[in-house]
């Protein structure tokens, strides 16, 4: 480490405070810029990290995407491809190096594309041949017309799964560029002959996956209506599963890929195969059925050609039968008559007028004891209400409230004393009480207080009483 024996100046930096205050005012001043150039020195360790030069004609830049970052990127950046960046400048430290630590990755020029696709999507929608109610239905497939490159992986993965599912499919092929700035009049041209040759039962048009610049000759407008004005049913199978393009939406029918599409126009052989077998299997075990069938009826008709002896047998024992049914006949006749008889008397006693008269009697003695307790017991009913009501007259009678020790107070006039209010010093009262009755003179009229606290001791006699 460089070291100094005398203290250091503050207004001079370190190398590393140096590197480090300028990262942190290029990752403020420049926290997200997209850059756009060719990658060169791409490199790609175990980590995960990618690690490329971005430049164009006159300069360069290092770049750093970490493996959270280029696990998102949707396709395989490879040496001299131009793409479109989005990054926040930084700088390493331990080298000094000025760098861009990138978040995104995209081939150049993809926005403008996409663009494009998107005006001319919406314009053919707005006319129509993206409509569902144009489009045929694909019919059975015995010939099929093949439009794309006779070198590409499309055909050749096509052919395979044809000659796989359904070798007795008739191919032709219609070569044409899928990729480039011809392509777009190839494909029409292959398009029209295949229509004038009218030879198929229906047009297949693609190719493999690849980018959207790749991709674009199937976006062309002039296709796209060349396709819509095909007399023949056409699939598009442009690129993977997840790629779509003009002629997908403008197409009869899309397929997910190439061979996908030769799935979608050719019947499984092994499964009609399997079929044909299961058939076979069917008619074998059909004709073995009708054939035991035969048999068995065979059989049963020889157990029915008998000879004359086991007819007269069989004669014979039918007549036993009918002697033994006779025999039992007659013995039955017999019996019922008896039967009858015996029924007839036990009716009879049931209706003799002693049993009757005996029944009645019983009847009458039933109904005389349930009488008798009803009265019993409707007479204790009165007499207990009878005792209740006694109780209750003798509870509230005037002569028992005086037998308690009240009485009752009255005018002489006869009017009952119901307030002190009523009486005064002087007047002369009657005192009704259980022995007779009391005259005397009022000398003093309490309050009601005092009235109150004799009711108190009013109800508490009384209390004491009840107890």
């Amino acid at each position: 480490m460089y070291q100094t024996d005398h203290p250091r100046d503050p207004g001079i930096f370190t190398v590393s405070d140096l590197n480090r205050r300028a990262k942190q005012m290029l990752e403020v001043s420049f926290a997200s810029v997209r850059v756009e150039g060719e990658i060169s020195n791409l490199a790609r360790p175990s980590s995960g990290h990618w690690y490329f030069t971005l430049k164009d004609s006159g300069a360069q830049v290092r770049c750093a995407m970490f493996r959270s970052r280029a696990g998102m990127v949707k396709f395989q950046p490879k040496e001299g491809d131009k793409v479109e960046v989005r990054a926040k400048v930084s700088l390493y430290e331990n080298r000094g190096d000025y760098q861009l630590i990138v978040d995104a990755m995209k081939p150049a020029g993809e926005g403008a594309l996409l663009l494009a696709f998107e005006q001319l999507k919406r314009k053919l929608t707005a006319e129509g041949l993206f409509a569902e109610e144009r489009k045929r239905p694909l019919p059975a497939v015995k010939r099929v017309a093949i439009i794309t490159s006779p070198t590409g992986a499309a055909i050749h993965d096509m052919l395979t799964v044809l000659k796989r599912r359904w070798p007795m499919l008739e191919v032709d092929l219609y070569p044409a560029a899928v990729q480039g700035e011809e392509a777009p009049q190839q494909l029409i041209n292959a398009l029209y002959r295949a229509n004038r040759d009218n030879m198929a039962d229906a047009i297949i048009i693609g190719r493999g996956g690849g980018s959207l610049e790749d991709l674009w000759a199937f976006n062309n407008e002039v296709l796209a209506r060349e396709i819509a004005n095909s007399q023949l049913p056409v699939i598009s199978a442009v690129g993977h599963e997840v790629d779509f393009t003009i002629a997908d939406f403008v197409a009869d029918m899309r397929a997910p890929t190439p061979s996908a599409a030769a799935e979608l126009i050719s019947p499984d052989g092994q499964q009609i195969l399997r079929y044909v077998n299961d058939l076979q299997q069917r008619l074998i075990r059909n004709q073995r059925e009708r054939f035991m069938h035969a048999q068995r009826s065979l059989t049963q008709l020889q157990s029915r050609l008998r000879g004359p002896r086991q007819a007269l047998q069989s004669r014979a024992q039918h007549l036993d039968q009918l002697e033994i049914r006779l025999q039992r006949a007659m013995t039955s006749r017999l019996k019922e008559p008896q039967q009858r008889l015996q029924r007839l008397q036990t009716s009879l006693a049931h209706l003799h007028p002693q049993r009757g008269l005996t029944q009645s009697q019983n009847t009458l003695n039933q109904i005389r004891g349930r009488l008798e307790r009803a009265m019993q017991q409707q007479l204790q009913k009165k007499k207990t209400e009878l005792g209740a009501g006694m109780r209750l007259l003798n509870s509230v009678s005037p002569l028992e409230v005086l037998s308690r020790g009240y009485s009752i107070t009255r005018k002489t006039d006869g009017t009952v004393v119901r307030d002190t209010k009523e009486l005064k010093a002087g007047d002369e009262i009657e005192t009704l009480i259980r022995s007779g009755t009391l005259t005397s003179t009022v000398t003093d009229v309490q309050d009601v207080s005092q009235k109150q606290e004799l009711k108190q001791e009013m109800k508490q006699e009384a209390k004491r009483n009840d107890d």
